[in-house]
């Protein structure tokens, strides 16, 4: 293979960029896809402490970062290097001054942080050369407020002169990015939903996973969808009497992308953003009173958690089907596996469905189910439950 030739031009990238990155590259290269790589390059830097609001203090953020582009990152120095994004950004704008911008990195676990800087620029090292990353940028200010995030960026790992990148093992193709984006396509959907074209793979795409945009950022609002699926719904929905829309607001439109996974961990470019509106008659739910009562009860350890839910009927006539919902109180609570039901979650909403052996409940009688999930350092129990979207008694 031949040797890479670091472009004389990009050798004057400024003394800003160098000492960021002769800060900043005392370790090895990693790969990307893997989690020890991604907190490998995520410790490369020293992220100072993120500053809190205070009451009564300034409470408006900062503006987008803008124009978010790669920039020629200096020449690495000597020894053993492989990959490094160089970008720049626009400044933001903030009513007392901007005290440092986060530079997010979009991985097979979500985005990750990888930089904290008061400047317009940074350095990202410990990549794969010739892969390509995809990045964005937000802002924060002396108070601790968050502003919007910067546009996406996807940007090939480049190398420094005189180095020959190691090639890397196994399966490094990541599948091709989703296309055919189309909003609204289950239109008998109380909430977003939007479709795609499937990726393909040369190995084979293991599945996806589903951005929505957040004031700050992109939360992952789906997780591992299998590599079949060809569209995504969110309902956002509480079944509180009077918060039916605490995650989403009837009428009001929401941003997404989705990616492509294959086994190896290789994520693909984000998909095009999709605008998928929620529908003005958002349903509300029968006031009537309750005929289902849910017991709920969690063993927890760190990291994971198992529960089960007892279903009571306290009605007066058979319950012959049923679907029981809730929704995770955190973001970081997810569900990995269930029994007793067909198990399924989508953004913060579960969902379960009766087995054909359960499938009937008589009056007085109860049926236990179960589930195995993991969460982020906080498990509330849900707040609330529906049987057949009527609301249950919590005991």
């Amino acid at each position: 293979m031949p040797r890479l030739s670091w472009p004389a031009a990009w050798a004057a990238a400024g003394a800003v960029a160098a000492a960021l990155l002769a800060a900043n590259v005392a370790a090895p290269p990693v790969l990307a896809g893997s989690v020890a790589g991604t907190q490998a390059v995520r410790a490369l830097y020293t992220t100072p402490a993120h500053p809190s609001p205070s009451p009564g203090s300034d409470v408006t953020p900062p503006t987008a970062p803008g124009d978010l582009r790669a920039c020629p990152p200096p020449p690495p120095p000597s020894g053993s290097f492989q990959g490094v994004a160089g970008l720049c950004w626009t400044a933001s704008s903030d009513a007392v001054g901007v005290a440092e911008y986060r530079v997010m990195m979009l991985t097979d676990n979500g985005f990750l942080e990888v930089a904290s800087t008061s400047r317009t620029t940074a350095v990202v090292p410990g990549l794969v050369h010739g892969r390509t990353y995809t990045f964005y940028v937000i802002a924060r200010d002396a108070a601790g407020n968050a502003g919007p995030p910067s546009a996406l960026l996807s940007t090939p790992a480049v190398s420094g002169a005189n180095v020959t990148p190691t090639p890397a093992t196994g399966d490094t193709t990541p599948p091709t990015r989703p296309t055919g984006m189309q909003a609204d396509c289950l239109p008998d959907f109380n909430g977003t939903s939007f479709c795609w074209t499937p990726s393909t793979d040369d190995v084979g795409v293991a599945g996806y996973d589903v951005y929505r945009r957040v004031a700050t950022g992109w939360t992952r609002a789906g997780r591992d969808l299998p590599g079949t699926a060809r569209s995504f719904t969110e309902a956002g929905y509480s079944s509180i009497p009077g918060q039916q829309y605490t995650y989403f607001t009837a009428g009001q439109s929401y941003v997404y992308f989705v990616v492509a996974k294959d086994a190896a961990g290789n994520v693909s470019l984000p998909s095009d953003l999709v605008t998928a509106t929620v529908p003005a008659d958002y349903p509300t739910h029968s006031a009537s009173p309750a005929t289902c009562r849910v017991d709920y009860d969690t063993w927890t350890w760190p990291g994971g958690f198992a529960a089960t839910a007892k279903i009571t009927n306290i009605g007066s006539a058979d319950i012959d089907g049923w679907e029981l919902r809730f929704a995770f109180p955190e973001q970081g609570q997810e569900l990995t596996s269930g029994y007793s039901a067909t198990w399924s979650q989508s953004g913060r909403d579960v969902k379960a469905v009766n087995a054909d052996w359960n499938s009937r409940i008589k009056p007085g009688a109860t049926v236990q189910i179960g589930f195995n999930g993991t969460h982020g350092g906080a498990n509330p129990d849900p707040r609330s439950f529906t049987l057949n979207l009527r609301n249950c008694v919590v005991s």
